[in-house]
């Protein structure tokens, strides 16, 4: 894994290729991330000029095979995900929103033209993606979404109307993956759908979210739509209903699952560091009981949430993977990591709260992480419902 002492590891349960990928993306956030991360983190900024190189490196797209993507398998795809997390939530975010819920979509739901159109830019970094599902009073329950859209006569295009917040990237992004309900002319019963809507559509507006204390090194933005003429061409053909969003974000919590291991890693291993060489009482700080009880408990949690990440991921590689075991991962992941933050912050006193140790902005980053692709509750409530056949929030 590192040069840190880990007990239990997965590298000899990876394929060579595996290995290098794990290699190569660490080496790379490494350099070129973390001598910049902090900065960027303090000014609330996105690091845009790195995105040519997340393209350069595969990031973009992962894990699509064709249109200039790496065709990486869910492993090593989730072995980037640990490594761009250990440098910080936000950027992970960047690289899983354009993978799983923009470029995913026009893989899986859109049509040959669309694919083309569209991919292979978005695996250059040439053009950026964004995902609209959530709206002001539509988190949890997505089914209950007021963004609409019209057809205003048979075979004719597509007005939308509504507004979507928390969106990662959208006032960067080309190209927006929006859901809405959906009137085709003639029918009486909406559907919901997804749309390619473009940067540049008369009636879109992305502004940008200010004053998070969280995810600051993230584009955070809103969707507004105030009758925006979409062209049918680009209305994705290949689903119906919320099983389409739904889908999407199945695959970026999959990612989430694996990243939040990198985050824990992180926190960790730079505790580690700092109780070997903080000094109190004529001693390490790591010699004193109760410190070893604190790295060997965050130690512990990391190795079984990586076996944890590996496990889906074969599952995942030979198609087995089901909604349930990726809400499992998601939860218990996230928890691990952000519970692990906190530890590591109290590890360090004070100098815990300071920008130069880092683990004060995973901490922060986490608390978000815990809430969105699902909340830690919605998570657990999935997966009561696999274990019961009872749910606890379907109306």
């Amino acid at each position: 894994m590192t040069g840190v002492p880990y007990i239990l590891s997965i590298d000899h349960l990876l394929t060579d290729e595996e290995r290098l990928t794990w290699q190569a993306a660490r080496d790379f956030g490494t350099k070129r991330i973390a001598p910049v991360i902090e900065q960027h983190y303090e000014r609330a900024t996105f690091p845009r000029e790195l995105i040519p190189e997340f393209a350069a490196m595969g990031f973009l797209g992962a894990p699509l095979h064709g249109y200039g993507c790496a065709g990486m398998n869910p492993v090593a795809y989730g072995l980037t995900m640990i490594e761009l997390e250990r440098q910080d939530s936000g950027i992970r975010s960047f690289c899983s929103v354009q993978s799983a819920l923009a470029m995913w979509p026009i893989f899986t739901y859109g049509d040959e033209a669309q694919r083309e159109r569209w991919l292979p830019g978005m695996a250059r970094g040439e053009i950026i993606g964004a995902f609209g599902l959530t709206e002001p009073n539509s988190g949890s329950d997505p089914g209950s979404m007021r963004t609409h859209a019209r057809q205003r006569e048979a075979g004719g295009d597509y007005v939308l109307t509504g507004q979507k917040m928390w969106i990662t990237n959208s006032p960067i992004a080309d190209v927006l993956v929006v859901w809405a309900k959906t009137l085709d002319f003639g029918s009486d019963n909406p559907v919901i759908r997804g749309f390619l809507v473009e940067r540049g559509m008369a009636g879109l507006q992305t502004p940008e979210t200010h004053g998070k204390l969280s995810l600051r090194a993230s584009i955070t933005g809103e969707i507004v739509l105030d009758e925006v003429r979409v062209p049918k061409e680009n209305l994705l053909p290949g689903v119906r209903g919320l099983k389409g969003p739904l889908g999407c974000l199945t695959q970026a919590r999959y990612g989430i699952g694996w990243g939040a291991v990198g985050a824990a890693m992180s926190v960790y291993e730079r505790a580690r560091d700092y109780t070997l060489q903080r000094t109190q009482f004529g001693r390490p700080i790591a010699g004193f009981q109760l410190t070893q009880q604190k790295l060997v408990e965050l130690h512990n949690d990391i190795g079984k949430g990586l076996l944890l990440a590996y496990h889906f991921g074969r599952l995942k590689q030979d198609g087995k993977l089901t909604p349930e075991q990726v809400s499992y991962l998601k939860r218990d992941n996230v928890r691990m990591a952000l519970e692990s933050a906190r530890t590591a912050r109290s590890m360090l006193g004070g100098n815990g709260i300071m920008g130069e140790f880092h683990i004060m902005r995973h901490l922060c980053n986490l608390e978000t992480v815990y809430t969105y692709e699902g909340t830690h509750e919605i998570h657990t409530l999935a997966i009561g419902r696999a274990l019961t056949g009872l749910s606890a929030f379907n109306s």
